[in-house]
């Protein structure tokens, strides 16, 4: 008989015989309520301090009362989840491990594990907040994730992390000073909504995900809002990423995603360089791969778009573009066209005309000519860009369109703001 059949018959057992309502108030009550516990118990902690390092390995609910705190005392991990259907709920975790690379977390979520609801926990850590590997099923709702302030980004855990995880919702959680907010590596079909995260490294940083969403969450002050990298049908809609440093959305190698209806404001970086193309950028695509980038907000960027290595296949259509100190940075000689359906995107600085009153400018939008390209490619040119010769060339190559079909073209700008973008639109052109 196998350790998980065992596991069963005692859950069933436990369910035919009623549940146990257990009590603690000090760390040693804690482990003999957890070793005398059955699946189906539920373990109240008094409000107090419980230092140590506990591990549930019965299907239960742990939940505190007001100010039950479990201090794991700077090593190993809060609380270890080693059994399916647990429930953690109102307990504030403090002083997990730092050491990464041994996973140590305020929570941690064992390998094979499924159907964990954690909820309402307030944690306090210099490692991960909540960590779980190759597991399913798991719900984070209501949670407070904060790490150490100090510590250099790079140093921080992150407030979730999933490694080869299946099915997991997380929805209204704060977390901040964290490494990432959410990473989630190798992961299928996770819904990220109503979060807010802030003074991370990225807020949601997905890596080789397949199927993933994100909805209605809050970016601030982070380096990056979202990354979908190395992805596929990643949907982010409706978030809004604000003050950022890099950029808010990076599609990076990822392919048949959307990105819609998002708001992103002000990324500027205040150690950019546009010699070594360190702008803030509102919307990076970089690398292969076709999506559809429809209904979006990019306003008062550094750089409002900026495509590089094969992010052409990507199509745009009725996004707004609003005062971004430049609107599009294109390296590449080819045509790439930024329309679909007839129906372009919304330009701040278009000065074309609507004659027929159709919504639809009468002239092809163009946000950067050749000279901007020469530029891009040879930074040390750059202080021409201002210079009488170069206003001479771009005054001549407008009077005869010598770009004309070259680079970034929007054949329909929209005159007036698009409206909100219908909810069947369609996710990929192919």
């Amino acid at each position: 008989m196998t350790l998980r059949v065992f596991a069963l018959i005692l859950a069933l057992l436990a369910s035919a015989a009623g549940s146990a309502e257990l009590q603690a108030d000090s760390a040693a009550s804690l482990e003999k309520a957890l070793k005398s516990s059955v699946p189906g118990d539920t373990i109240t902690l008094a409000s107090g301090i419980y230092e140590g390092n506990f591990s549930i390995t019965k299907s239960i609910v742990l939940k505190g009362t007001e100010k039950a705190v479990i201090d794991g005392g700077d090593i190993g991990s809060c609380l270890v989840v080693e059994a399916d259907n647990v429930t953690l709920e109102n307990l504030s975790l403090q002083n997990c491990g730092k050491d990464l690379y041994e996973r140590q977390s305020g929570v941690l979520i064992k390998e094979g594990f499924s159907g964990i609801d954690i909820k309402n926990l307030k944690i306090n850590t210099a490692g991960f907040g909540i960590r779980a590997d190759k597991a399913s099923d798991i719900k984070i709702s209501g949670c407070k994730i904060r790490g150490y302030k100090r510590r250099h980004v790079l140093d921080r855990g992150d407030g979730v992390y999933f490694n080869y995880v299946k099915k997991a919702k997380l929805v209204n959680n704060r977390v901040l000073y964290t490494r990432d907010g959410f990473y989630f590596e190798n992961t299928d079909n996770t819904i990220s909504e109503d979060n807010y995260f802030a003074a991370l490294q990225y807020g949601i940083h997905y890596m080789y995900t397949r199927g993933d969403s994100a909805f209605n969450n809050e970016a601030k002050a982070c380096i990056g809002g979202y990354a979908v990298m190395s992805s596929e049908r990643v949907r982010v809609a409706d978030n809004t990423s604000k003050r950022t440093v890099e950029f808010g959305i990076l599609l990076n190698e990822s392919d048949k995603s959307t990105v819609e209806n998002n708001h992103v404001t002000k990324v500027k970086n205040p150690r950019g360089k546009a010699s070594l193309d360190t702008e803030g950028i509102g919307l990076f695509i970089y690398g292969g791969g076709t999506n559809i980038v429809d209904g979006n907000t990019f306003e008062e960027c550094e750089i409002g778009v900026g495509v590089a290595m094969g992010g052409e296949g990507t199509i745009l259509s009725r996004n707004r573009f609003i005062h971004n100190r430049q609107q599009v940075r294109y390296v590449g000689s080819g045509s790439v066209e930024w329309s679909i359906n007839g129906v372009g995107n919304f330009w701040s600085n278009y000065q074309g005309w609507d004659l027929n009153q159709d919504g639809i400018g009468d002239q092809a939008y163009q946000p950067n000519d050749s000279l901007d390209r020469l530029f891009w490619m040879y930074p040390q040119a750059r202080f021409l860009m201002n210079s009488p010769l170069a206003s001479l060339l771009r005054y001549l190559n407008a009077q005869f369109q010598l770009d004309k079909g070259k680079g970034i073209v929007d054949s329909n700008p929209l005159i007036q703001d698009p409206l909100k973008p219908k909810k069947d639109w369609p996710v990929s052109s192919n």
